[in-house]
């Protein structure tokens, strides 16, 4: 490998660790504002720099980081020889940088006020020239780039340690095909060198490594070639767990998290789903899974989790806002290691106001006493790893009022449950729930009486919470509330909900999402079923555009009544434009039905909207205009909805 292809790859080092020039405050990007120079001085001589050739953007922004003129522009050095030394430093470095973007004969030459830099003689002609600017003028510096041809990637090599290639099983074509005009850039090859790495990973064998990388550069037909020599290490398994890092947090309860066993295959998706069910003990800060580097005595790679514990106690509060839902406002307290056994209590107090309330003349009408003021208080409390084992104990309270554009229901009721862990990504509670209260809507006024037995399975297999890229989530519950233990009435409630997420590319920057659900209630005329238990469409969560939970069977006064069963569904398509700013083209469906299933002959409303997305590390801050493309006369329904929150939609 020649000298001039060994700095390619050194480069690569300093396009991933150069440090980043100053900036302005700029949060969104949007100004590219320049920093100026120094003004002249006696004291010292400042300078301006200019680079030019680079029609490349990323491979401009990657000299200016490495560049010593660049990035020390705005602390002059005091004198001339200061000044070349700095240019004469760049004329080393700047060259690895076109090598590194695949630019092999690239060339780069450097002016000191008219004055080239090549060579110690030159060094001292161009400080005196610099001098002469000494407090009257900005020494000019040029840097002024040749890149030459794009080299591009003809082929790639992989061959184990004895120098034989690898069947065709373990390494597919597709790790070592390249395209015709793919640029021979260091990172592309060591980005290419990182999938090879992988793939050996994946099928067991955690100590894969690199051997030897051989980049050999073709300067007649600008073209590299790249032999890689990978030994891929063992077969082995996962070993023991050791943990550490747990203070006032019972280790037993974080364990209860960690779903493999010693001799489970080994993969590296094995070990991410490690941190990532460790990561849901709320009483835990950061997350640290790292693999041994040795195996041991029973031919497995050791693993160890390194934790470290948050505050327990967290304070916090939250808006929503949606121009046909009204404002609303949530604060909670929050316990997060209660007891030292990772028990969280939770107290939730949530105030809102039909700040747009389309329907207050026919509830007058109707006789529903409503000011469109809402609100509910709830505390909830979890016990995870009950004796050890992965059955955590859940119970919530709760109680309030429930303000809706078409009824009004007070009421107060709790649940307790136990709900069993079998992996990161499957659960099932089961347990006892029952709620009192009084509903009025435009069928009449009704008290009721609800205990029942909630079943529910949950399966959720995405990447992130708030912006899911890639999975599935699958939610299942059923919970009959029989007469012989006191409900009146006595039903049957079921519900479903399923969504998914697709990333078309491998940067995630193009997502389809979908998302479909499915409710029904038997047992019980509908005019008997408290209006808060029945189904409705609409809103922020389900059918965009429309006002939330109004979507269904009319009664009285043209009010929304409700049904006794949902069907609806939501398609996006989520685009980012840069790394912090999305557009997400939607369409909703769905609506709810008089009967306990759906009947598809019925009007089913749609709507069409466009979003914006601002991504932060917590999550993406959602906007969304809705626009409904079923709208009824005399139903309320607005041409248009904004709607405002943090995470995605579904």
């Amino acid at each position: 490998m020649s000298a001039r292809t060994r700095a390619a790859f050194a480069a690569a080092g300093l396009l991933l660790g150069a440090p980043e020039p100053a900036a302005a405050f700029d949060p969104f990007g949007l100004f590219g504002a320049e920093e100026e120079p120094p003004p002249p001085s006696a004291a010292a001589l400042p300078y301006a720099v200019k680079i030019s050739g680079a029609d490349d953007e990323d491979l401009l922004k990657a000299l200016q980081d490495t560049s010593t003129l660049y990035r020390l522009r705005r602390e002059p050095p005091p004198d001339g020889e200061g000044l070349v030394r700095r240019a004469e430093a760049d004329l080393r470095r700047l060259p690895e940088i076109l090598s590194g973007y695949g630019y092999y004969a690239g060339r780069v030459a450097i002016r000191v006020d008219g004055v080239g830099i090549g060579g110690e003689s030159s060094l001292a002609p161009a400080a005196r020239a610099a001098e002469t600017s000494r407090n009257r003028a900005l020494v000019p510096v040029r840097i002024v780039l040749d890149p030459g041809p794009l080299y591009t990637l003809r082929r790639i090599t992989v061959r184990d340690p004895s120098g034989r290639p690898f069947p065709a099983e373990v390494l597919p074509g597709r790790f070592t095909q390249v395209d015709e005009a793919t640029p021979a850039r260091s990172v592309t090859v060591l980005a290419r060198e990182a999938r090879i790495v992988d793939r050996f990973r994946s099928l067991g064998s955690p100590l894969a490594r690199i051997v030897s990388r051989d980049p050999v550069v073709d300067d007649t037909a600008h073209v590299m070639d790249v032999t890689f020599t990978v030994d891929p290490g063992p077969v082995a398994g996962l070993g023991e767990v050791t943990l550490s890092g747990t203070q006032g947090l019972d280790p037993a309860v974080v364990r209860s998290f960690i779903y493999t066993e010693p001799g489970d295959p080994y993969a590296p998706k094995a070990v991410a789903d490690i941190r990532r069910s460790v990561a849901k003990v709320e009483g835990l800060g950061s997350v640290r899974v790292r693999e041994g580097q040795a195996l041991d005595a029973a031919g497995n790679v050791p693993v160890f989790v390194e934790v470290t514990e948050r505050e327990r106690n967290l304070i916090g509060v939250s808006a929503r806002y949606s121009t046909v839902d009204g404002p609303g406002l949530r604060a909670y307290y929050a316990n997060r290691n209660l007891f030292g056994g990772g028990e969280t209590l939770r107290l939730d107090a949530d105030l809102y106001y039909l700040g747009n309330d389309l329907y207050a003349t026919q509830r007058k009408l109707a006789g529903i006493n409503s000011n469109g003021l809402g609100g509910r208080l709830s505390a909830t409390f979890v016990k995870p790893a009950l004796w050890g084992t992965r059955n955590d104990l859940v119970a919530n309270i709760f109680g309030g009022r429930e303000a809706q554009q078409s009824y009004v229901v007070d009421a107060a009721g709790g649940t307790v449950g136990i709900r069993h862990r079998f992996s990161d990504t499957v659960f099932a509670q089961i347990g006892i729930d029952g709620q009192v209260g009084r509903s009025q809507d435009a069928l009449g006024t009704i008290d009721y009486r609800l205990v029942g037995v909630p079943l529910s399975v949950s399966y959720d297999s995405t990447d992130n919470l708030l912006d899911p890229t890639e999975g599935v989530r699958l939610t299942a519950s059923a919970t009959p509330y029989p007469s012989f233990l006191g409900s009146d009435p006595g039903i049957f409630v079921a519900k479903a909900q399923g969504s998914t997420y697709y990333a078309l590319d491998t940067d995630a920057n193009y997502i389809l999402a979908g998302r479909v659900g499915f409710g029904s209630i038997s047992g019980a005329p509908l005019a008997d079923i408290p209006a808060n238990i029945r189904f409705f469409a609409g809103g922020g969560g389900s059918v965009r555009g429309y006002p939330y939970r109004t979507l269904g069977p009319r009664g009285p006064y043209n009010l929304p009544i409700g049904g006794r069963s949902l069907l609806e569904a939501s398609l996006e398509a989520r685009i980012k434009v840069t790394d912090t700013i999305g557009v997400v083209p939607f369409l909703d469906a769905g609506t709810a039905f008089a009967g306990s299933l759906p009947d598809l002959s019925e009007r089913i409303r749609t709507a069409a909207g466009l979003g914006l997305r601002y991504y932060t590390g917590i999550g993406p801050i959602r906007v969304d205009l809705a626009f409904p493309l079923d709208r009824i006369k005399g139903n309320h329904e607005r041409p248009v909805a904004l709607y405002i929150s943090l995470g995605q939609a579904f």
